[in-house]
């Protein structure tokens, strides 16, 4: 028998800026059922995985709500850690990049990489915002589009017209932070030299660490010729100081994918038997996953191999690379209710009917992968209960009421038995290669194959019948050893079902090689509902939970102008509606006449995470509008954008009174910050 394997996996780090919705969790489920099946095979599997906490949006983000970044990362790892605990992704370490062991090699790392002559300075020109004192990313900067004149557009491309371009081709740009007109200035950056690495990355990307597709696109920048990549910020920036070079910051992609070695290194100091240098050595035996998703393939399989081979460490045995999620055939959408957060999903189903859904999707590529949310209901309940559960549900009852819950000696079904064992190896590889679908299909099989001798053999026909209660026990025997080997082969995916169906078989923890034996003459537990099937109901439920754009209601004011309907009780609304209304606390940044316009004002409302437009028709009780600014009111968020003469209206400023100089902005009490939800 072969020695077990030593292998380390990790999943890419979520942003500490927002919540898991499900898009993120394929990637983490799919890399738990690896981890789950080389357990279950006893191989050393270690899963580690971290909060990627550096960047200016956690220092903006924390900036607006009044609190310090180490507060606001703390806050969203535990509601991270708790979403994956639920979601039953089962982590040896989730860490924080934000961390001590990250600090150390990170600093590690580019030491020794300048120390080698790969890292370079020069002067960079940038867009800098005079008002909040930063040098400004792309995507804090907003004008109009060079090619197709879009107005609002990001720094580095059009959502219009598709168009890429430098930052400083943007007509009439504004920070996205403060509003200002940025200005340019010059900086020292720090580059680290990737084309000193173009041999050995051409090499490296071909030599079957990853998939064909993603090794192909790779070609089109290597063949190209790679350029150096700036890896340095400058203050004020929420990250590691560079070593030496005061007011300049560590890039946050930088130290990102070292965060997997930080979370390693910070498991080690609590687990004796593992040897930090033993994983990340030059020569080392042991192997290293990467599971990511496409969008980020040039940071893993450029940069993090050039990093490494730099640093003298070791290169990843395989980046596993995947497609995004759709819902319903189309990107997720939150007027659609198919952007559907992870927790959102958890107060309505179970975890394991989207793990199982998305084993039974996914294949070895890159493809995409369409959460179809008709297609879920039926696989779950057809495949599950339908098949797996049915076994057990179907046969127990017999083995307690005829034979006190023993199951007799005896193979019932040898040729069934002997189908079982052959697919084991084929099932295994399917995992190995992580085409989860295939071993799904080819676990189904087999259930289908056990449902149809059980109805063949009718046991239940058998029990109503003088002399044919052995006959019975040994049918449902054999049924419920079949059910046995289904679960062994189900349990890196559905790891509930496997230990409630373990306490029912009354048998310790199932490893993978327990599929080579069988259950004779041994004592079961009383039979309980194993799994239940998904009530359509509660998939409807989920979607409008994950509702974000509502009609308005009818007694709104005409042209979307803000002000409330004359009669609000004329025209009634249901709770539920009510109830998904999303009020935020707005902070009015600038407020000011529209010109043409005699009731208008245009408000520029700040509510945390974003800017919106909005015209409100209050222009006659507050005839000089500048006293608004700096003022805080409460805003409908959710309100679907429309389209008005003087331009879009994003939203409604809630406001009261029966109208001329009688209208009063809606004001939420001191101390609330902008972006708040009003329950």
């Amino acid at each position: 028998m072969s020695e077990p394997r030593q292998i380390l996996v990790t999943s890419a780090l979520p942003y500490a800026n927002g919540s898991i919705h499900l898009g993120h969790m394929l990637e983490y489920i799919q890399t738990d059922m690896w981890v789950r099946f080389q357990k279950l095979r006893g191989n050393q599997c270690i899963y580690v995985c971290a909060d990627d906490a550096h960047g200016s949006a956690i220092m903006l983000r924390a900036e607006k709500e009044g609190i310090t970044p180490e507060q606001l990362i703390a806050n969203v790892q535990a509601e991270h850690s708790g979403d994956f605990a639920d979601f039953l992704v089962d982590f040896d370490n989730f860490h924080s990049t934000h961390s001590d062991e990250n600090r150390e090699l990170s600093g590690l790392i580019y030491g020794r990489l300048r120390d080698a002559g790969h890292i370079a300075t020069r002067s960079v020109t940038q867009y800098f915002d005079p008002e909040k004192g930063m040098f400004l990313a792309d995507r804090f900067i907003k004008g109009t589009c060079p090619k197709c004149a879009a107005e609002d557009q990001y720094g580095d491309n059009c959502e219009k017209c598709g168009a890429t371009y430098a930052p400083t081709e943007l007509k009439n740009p504004k920070s996205a932070i403060s509003g200002a007109t940025p200005v340019l200035r010059d900086s020292q950056h720090f580059f680290f030299k990737l084309p000193d690495f173009q041999a050995m990355l051409q090499q490296w990307t071909r030599s079957g660490a990853l998939q064909d597709a993603v090794a192909n696109k790779l070609a089109e920048w290597l063949d190209s010729g790679l350029q150096e990549w700036d890896i340095s910020r400058d203050a004020p920036y929420f990250g590691f100081e560079i070593p030496g070079e005061p007011g300049k910051y560590f890039y946050v992609w930088l130290d990102a994918p070292i965060g997997y070695m930080a979370s390693f290194k910070n498991l080690c100091a609590r687990r004796p038997e593992l040897d930090f240098d033993a994983f990340w050595n030059k020569d080392s035996k042991a192997e290293l996953y990467h599971f990511i998703g496409k969008d980020i393939v040039n940071f893993h399989a450029l940069f993090w191999p050039a990093m490494l081979e730099g640093a003298g460490l070791r290169k990843p045995t395989a980046v596993n690379v995947h497609g995004y999620l759709t819902v319903n055939g189309a990107k997720m959408s939150k007027s659609r209710g198919t952007f559907i957060k992870a927790r959102t999903y958890l107060d309505h189903l179970q975890p394991e009917y989207l793990r199982y859904y998305y084993a039974a999707k996914l294949g070895r590529g890159v493809d995409d992968l369409d959460l179809n949310l008709e297609d879920f209901v039926q696989k779950v309940n057809s495949d599950l209960v339908g098949k797996v559960v049915n076994i057990a549900s179907r046969c127990a009852g017999f083995i307690h009421k005829g034979n006190a819950g023993v199951m007799v000696a005896g193979d019932a079904a040898p040729e069934l038995t002997e189908a079982f064992l052959a697919a084991a190896p084929s099932i295994a590889e399917a995992y190995e290669g992580r085409d989860f679908g295939r071993a799904m299909r080819e676990i189904m099989a087999l259930a289908d194959r056990a449902n149809a001798w059980i109805a063949d053999k009718a046991p239940w026909s058998l029990a109503k019948q003088e002399g044919k209660q052995d006959e019975v026990q040994a049918i449902c025997a054999q049924g419920i050893n079949l059910f046995r080997q289904l679960v062994i082969f189900l349990k890196p995916v559905l790891p509930l079902l496997a230990a409630d169906a373990e306490a029912f078989l009354n048998v310790a923890p199932l490893t993978w090689n327990d599929h080579q034996s069988r259950l004779e003459n041994h004592q079961l537990n009383p039979f309980k509902a194993l799994m239940s099937r998904i009530e359509p109901a509660k998939v409807e439920a989920m979607v409008a939970a994950s509702k974000e754009d509502l009609l308005a209601a009818e007694a709104q004011a005409p042209a979307g102008n803000g002000e409330l309907a004359k009669d609000p009780l004329s025209a009634e609304i249901e709770f539920d509606t009510f109830a998904a209304v999303d009020l935020r606390v707005a902070l009015i940044v600038k407020a000011e006449a529209v010109p043409g316009a005699d009731k208008l004002l245009q408000l520029t409302l700040d509510i945390g995470d974003e800017r919106r437009n909005v015209f409100s028709g209050i222009k006659s009780a507050y005839p000089d509008p500048s006293k608004l600014e700096g003022r805080l009111t409460m805003m409908v968020a959710n309100l679907k954008p429309r389209k008005m003469r003087f331009g879009m209206s994003e939203g409604m400023v809630m406001a009261a009174g029966p109208g001329g100089e009688e209208i009063y902005l809606l004001s939420p009490d001191s101390g609330a910050k902008p972006g708040q939800r009003i329950k």
